[in-house]
């Protein structure tokens, strides 16, 4: 199996002990390939696509990727460089600072035909809300045809909907655009407050019925701690309770982790609940760890 996740990965200041902070790389959807990478066998490849620039630290990313099991397939841009993000959390709960005015992966559609070679014969495509707010109107179009032809290849497509209102240009385009990558996936991943704040939703119910009717066959709603709820074209509507979390450290990358756990379980021919309940199981580790990756969780085999 050929999973690729597609999108931006940013240096990552992360808090540290005595008001420093640490260095590491991360985002979203490489989040989500560094998790699928642990939990695919060596016999799958886990690869990320990006655009990059040519300076050191864009090296150093480059090189860390490949150092964590995930294949690089990457573009470079000599004119541009990588974004950057600053985490600080209060109660377990993250905000998050940027600084991705020059991040080279902002022109990830900007070379189509880089963009199809990227996606081609890939099992399983993965991408987020962030990946579609951080390309031009005109690019959203052209990375959206793009996936869409690899979906009618034969392609899984999966599209977690990550909203961050502060990057898209309004609301009512963040809703469009929302809308058009769901158009494209088979998978939809949703986060219930989010859906609430981009449509207005009162019930997870709305949320499916969207996606389903946009042509989605497997979605699930993601709400916190509270019920995921769950609707697949071949096993209708059903519902799954989180386990409860004794302590939350960190809430980063909790629904990143979540769509590792559940795309990995769905590709290995686990049902849609099975793949609920173990994506859930990983969230819920991966949130009382610091920081966006938790590498503690895997030692030993504990996952």
């Amino acid at each position: 199996m050929k999973v690729l996740s597609i999108g931006e990965i940013m240096v990552e200041m992360a808090p540290a002990d005595w008001g420093l902070f640490r260095m590491g790389f991360a985002g979203d959807t490489f989040n989500t390939a560094w998790y699928a990478r642990r939990l695919l066998g060596d016999a799958h490849d886990v690869a990320y696509g990006s655009v990059i620039g040519t300076d050191a630290v864009s090296e150093d990313m480059a090189g860390f990727i490949e150092a964590q099991g995930v294949t690089p397939a990457l573009r470079r841009d000599p004119t541009r460089t990588v974004g950057l993000y600053m985490i600080q959390t209060q109660n377990g709960e993250r905000s998050f600072s940027y600084w991705r005015g020059q991040s080279a992966a902002k022109t990830l559609a900007d070379d189509p035909d880089w963009l199809d070679a990227l996606l081609k014969d890939r099992d399983l495509i993965h991408f987020s809300g962030i990946t579609l707010a951080i390309l031009s109107p005109d690019a959203r179009q052209t990375f959206c045809k793009a996936l869409a032809k690899a979906r009618a290849n034969g392609a899984h497509v999966s599209f977690d909907t990550n909203l961050r209102p502060r990057l898209w240009e309004d609301a009512t385009t963040m809703a469009e655009g929302l809308r058009l990558g769901a158009s494209v996936a088979d998978t939809v991943l949703p986060s219930f407050d989010e859906e609430q704040l981009c449509f207005g939703d009162s019930h997870p119910d709305d949320t499916i019925r969207r996606y389903r009717d946009l042509g989605a066959t497997t979605v699930a709603v993601k709400n916190g701690s509270e019920m995921v709820h769950l609707w697949s074209q071949a096993e209708g509507d059903d519902r799954y309770d989180p386990p409860s979390v004794p302590q939350v450290i960190d809430s980063t990358a909790a629904g990143d982790s979540f769509a590792a756990g559940f795309l990995c379980a769905r590709a290995l021919g686990a049902s849609v609940r099975d793949a609920t309940e173990q994506a859930a199981a990983l969230a819920a580790q991966v949130i009382q760890h610091k920081g966006a990756l938790a590498p503690a969780i895997f030692e030993g085999g504990n996952t």
